[in-house]
């Protein structure tokens, strides 16, 4: 959107997260223009690690770089707890404005990562394709890797717990990254952190769990916990349904890349995915993943527009 950008080259991607008033700007622009049916916090996951006392920077293009992650017991052993209060307060501050100019609108969503996540980007120092530090960590020294999902697991908890208290409706757990695991990992060395995470978060709101290339951990994530399990594009959304079972609501699944083509293959895909819903209670229409930066704004409004109107039917 160009008032993003207009506010990006103002100030830095960081320091948007930290500023309340900008962070609640940005939180309103898609609700305000796009119609979209709830707002989601502008934020970013690795917000929690600086008070746990892991450095990071966001690099141009790079995105987020840990120039000493962490990969020994000593170092983890040194990861502080936080007290959102007082770690995060422009987090909170920027929910409550946020809260206060939807009057009721529409709900606002607020998120965190998953251990997994977490845990991935802090051992590799960024971005990876492999993930070879991570299940390196996993397999060789493994409790160094339960020590250390322990400890995000023991500040996620709170720090989206204090995002309810502030005022968000519903929360979203990013495990973007969890699609390298094969189901057997899945279930030894992050199952049990997360479940202890959903169990012991604020259940008065509902909570998403969202994958991505997740598609062979859906059983397995919904045993974990979630109201909500998130699809991607890599499977039918029908499917991953029946395979879950109709006591969950679903969320997806449209690909990206269909937002940079023609307003007549976006509505096709609606429809289709709007069909395999079948009318089941409990689906949210989104994107399998983020939104892609050169999209169009026009076609994401077409986007909208087009499941109000199919949905409606």
């Amino acid at each position: 959107m160009k008032e993003y950008r207009a506010l990006r080259r103002k100030h830095s991607f960081l320091e948007m997260c930290k500023t309340s008033e900008l962070a609640a700007e940005v939180t309103l622009l898609p609700v305000e223009q796009l119609g979209v049916d709830a707002a989601i916090l502008f934020s970013d996951i690795l917000i929690p690690l600086e008070p746990m006392g892991i450095e990071l920077e966001f690099k141009g293009n790079e995105g987020p770089v840990f120039h000493h992650p962490i990969r020994e017991m000593k170092q983890i052993k040194k990861l502080r707890r936080i007290e959102p209060e007082k770690d995060v307060p422009f987090l909170l501050d920027a929910i409550r404005m946020v809260r206060r100019e939807l009057n009721g609108k529409v709900p606002l969503i607020g998120f965190s990562g998953a251990p997994f996540t977490l845990a991935s980007y802090i051992i590799e120092g960024g971005h990876s394709k492999n993930y070879t530090l991570t299940k390196g960590m996993m397999y060789q020294n493994r409790a160094a890797w339960d020590l250390l999902m322990e400890k995000l697991t023991q500040v996620l908890i709170p720090y989206l717990n204090a995002q309810v208290k502030a005022g968000a409706q519903a929360l979203q757990v990013f495990d973007s990254w969890v699609g390298c695991l094969s189901p057997n990992d899945y279930e030894e060395y992050v199952l049990p952190h997360s479940k202890k995470m959903f169990d012991e978060v604020d259940r008065s709101v509902p909570i998403i769990h969202f994958g991505t290339m997740s598609s062979t951990l859906l059983e397995r994530m919904k045993q974990a916990g979630g109201d909500v399990i998130g699809v991607d594009w890599r499977v039918d959304l029908g499917e991953a349904w029946a395979r879950l079972g109709y006591d969950v609501a679903i969320q997806g699944n449209l690909d990206p890349v269909i937002l940079l083509s023609s307003p007549e293959l976006i509505e096709r895909e609606v429809k289709r995915i709007l069909e395999r819903a079948a009318g089941h209670p409990g689906h949210i229409f989104n994107l399998g993943h983020g939104i892609l930066p050169n999209t169009p704004v026009d076609n994401v409004a077409k986007l909208v527009d087009a499941v109000h109107e199919l949905s409606s039917k």
